[in-house]
């Protein structure tokens, strides 16, 4: 089986006479610059959600870390949450936009990203609590926990989305 370039012939018009056939080259090669990055998942919603969620907790966390505070294991709590949320967001929406999702077939995408959702967004929504609570009216810790609360809200819409595009993707109906 030869990898390189084919010809594909393709009918020829019935208004005139039979000439040669259109020639197309098609390349096999499976590592075209092309196909390396998902374009259309920057514009999905999914794909704005994910920057949206990035954002604002990128925001909540440069809000408590210029904020002065006293409570060192609250906000250290809150910094730990809001940046490994964003690592692990950052990581899904690489594995988006490259496609490395359809070549490692090993593992359930799906699950993994609302299981990170279900444990991330508890630990986000307790975070928050917690700097809100006792944030003493410091413009800086409100700010923070203000954008907690909104990353917070954001993944419950992905999480929601998630499990409904996958419920309803894998069965019929039946068992949704």
């Amino acid at each position: 089986m030869s990898h390189g370039a084919r010809v594909i012939r393709t009918g020829v018009s019935s208004g005139g006479p039979a000439g040669p056939p259109p020639v197309t080259v098609a390349s096999s090669s499976a590592g075209s610059d092309s196909e390396l990055m998902d374009g259309a998942y920057f514009r999905s919603c999914a794909g704005m959600l994910k920057v949206a969620q990035m954002i604002s907790l990128l925001i909540g966390f440069i809000s408590v870390n210029n904020s002065s505070w006293t409570d060192y294991s609250a906000y250290s709590f809150f910094q730990i949450v809001t940046m490994c949320d964003l690592v692990m967001i950052l990581f899904f929406y690489i594995m988006h936009i490259f496609g490395v999702y359809r070549k490692l077939t090993c593992v359930s995408w799906p699950l993994a990203e609302f299981l990170h959702y279900l444990i991330g967004t508890i630990l986000l929504l307790i975070g928050s609590i917690v700097a809100a609570a006792k944030s003493y009216n410091i413009t800086g810790l409100v700010a923070g926990a203000t954008f907690g609360f909104l990353a917070t809200i954001l993944c419950v819409i992905s999480m929601w989305s998630s499990y409904k595009v996958s419920c309803t993707t894998q069965s019929t109906g039946k068992y949704c």
